[in-house]
């Protein structure tokens, strides 16, 4: 069994032994910690062995804090920046995190505080890395996220939420899946006094049940087995920004009350600790289900459907926002035709576009145009090029038609088929709620959820 590297921490100080003091801490906490007494020096050692933090003094001679949070980020945007200033240069600071620093130490610190947001900061660069999606996007800044739209229907949800990020409301965003419910989310993040902070990402869904609270919340070293260390939910990383709860409606029953109570009262337990810990986090939360008829059924907590319901806005699907479909190809093709020299689509191909009734909505266009410039040649984009449902056609699949030419074959695909129909029959049923088929089917929701990744079915694809 191997073990993780410590995580590495570059701490850049012209008072040598206050750069010592604190390297001193964090090897203490198991962190792999080096020293700089200059802005200079740390760029070299930089380029010798990179790091995941830097722990950075504000006023330095000949390279300030300043200037080195900028080379910095230059060369490795996602290196997180920690600012150490004294009280009068709180000011400047503040114009650190603009710049991109994640956070700021004002001296003097103790150690509990200094680990508290090397912590926090490790557990933000985690986040990121974990979703590569998110990660391409936060490189990219806000251009990378623009709402391409031209119909007025999308346009007033847009203004919806400009509106609303004026103020720290909960938002809760209603809409099928694949409509841009997490992109108009980060918009919302993005247009608020909040945008410097993190945005933070949450997919109930994924999460197995008896894990939410952990993922959340955070726990202590030895509150389970399996918890070698400390861990901060994700309350605590998104701490003064926004916390995005993506399929609401699949939050644990049992849960919901510990949820409730920690948006209320802003506070959080960790799992086996003792202390009650201070969170600022704004929630935008979004569900594809109707969960006012969860309330009815017993399977939402009605309290907490008023606490995030304060703001409700309905996503339109892309099928009846048809003046959108052609503006978002172009854009999609922007992207991906670049690369391979499709730069336009045929008259036939927009036909095509223009006269589907796209079910996946803004996704399934995004892949239907990723998939045309993989495949298709330069100039132009044509219909051929597209996916054969948009032409009216089924893909053959020759592996699934084979005979089988073994009895264990035909014993493995017919048992195939049946673990099959039967997962697609219980999502019927319970309209895309795994935790309710889990329940029906005797089973674990994480062996469910195993055995719907086996088998490529997703959930959202049953949910009305």
């Amino acid at each position: 069994m191997t073990t993780a590297a410590p995580v590495r921490v570059l701490v850049v100080d012209d008072e040598k032994d206050l750069a010592e003091s604190c390297a001193f801490f964090l090897e203490r906490a198991g962190y792999h910690a080096r020293c700089a007494t200059s802005g200079e020096a740390a760029l070299r050692l930089l380029d010798e062995q990179p790091c995941s933090l830097v722990i950075t003094d504000v006023r330095m001679p000949r390279m300030s804090g300043m200037d080195l949070l900028t080379a910095i980020k230059q060369r490795d945007p996602d290196i997180e920046v920690l600012i150490i200033t004294g009280h009068p240069d709180l000011q400047m600071a503040v114009q650190a995190i603009k710049q991109g620093a994640f956070d700021y130490l004002a001296k003097p610190y103790g150690e509990k505080e200094l680990m508290a947001s090397v912590a926090k900061a490790l557990a933000h660069r985690e986040v990121r890395e974990n979703n590569a999606e998110l990660k391409e996007r936060l490189r990219g800044g806000v251009a990378s996220r623009r709402l391409i739209h031209r119909s007025d229907s999308f346009g007033e949800v847009v203004g919806m939420l400009e509106r609303a990020a004026r103020t720290d409301a909960s938002v809760l965003l209603l809409g099928e899946s694949g409509t841009g419910k997490e992109l108009l989310a980060h918009h919302l993040h993005d247009s608020s006094t909040r945008v410097d902070k993190p945005f933070v990402p949450v997919d109930c869904a994924s999460i197995p049940a008896e894990l939410f609270e952990s993922e959340l919340f955070g726990h202590k070293k030895g509150a389970f087995t399996g918890a070698v260390t400390d861990k901060l939910g994700l309350f605590q990383v998104a701490d003064g920004g926004t916390l995005f709860l993506d399929e609401l409606g699949e939050l644990p029953l049992a849960f919901q009350s510990k949820m409730l109570r920690a948006i209320q009262e802003r506070m959080v337990r960790p799992v086996g600790g003792h202390e009650q810990v201070e969170v600022d986090v704004r929630i935008v939360a979004a569900t594809n289900r109707d969960l006012q008829k969860e309330v009815d059924a017993g399977n939402f907590r009605a309290d907490l459907f008023y606490r995030l319901d304060v703001v409700r806005i309905a996503v339109p699907p892309l099928r009846e926002r048809p003046q959108d479909v052609l503006v978002l190809a172009e854009h999609f093709l922007q992207r991906f035709g670049a690369a391979v020299g499709i730069t336009r689509l045929s008259a036939a191909a927009r036909e095509l576009l223009t006269g589907y009734r796209w079910p996946g909505n803004v996704r399934q266009l995004c892949n239907a145009i990723e998939r045309a410039c993989a495949l298709g040649q330069a100039p132009e984009l044509r219909p051929e090029d597209l996916p054969p449902e948009l032409r009216g056609e089924r893909e053959a699949n020759p592996i699934g038609d084979a005979e089988p030419t073994t009895f264990q074959e035909l014993k493995a695909r017919r048992i195939a088929a049946l673990e099959r129909s039967y997962i697609e029959t219980l999502l019927e049923k319970h309209n895309g709620n795994v935790t309710h088929c889990s329940d029906e089917a005797g089973m674990a929701r994480s062996a469910f959820q195993k055995l719907m990744q086996k088998h490529g079915i997703k959930s959202s694809e049953f949910r009305a």
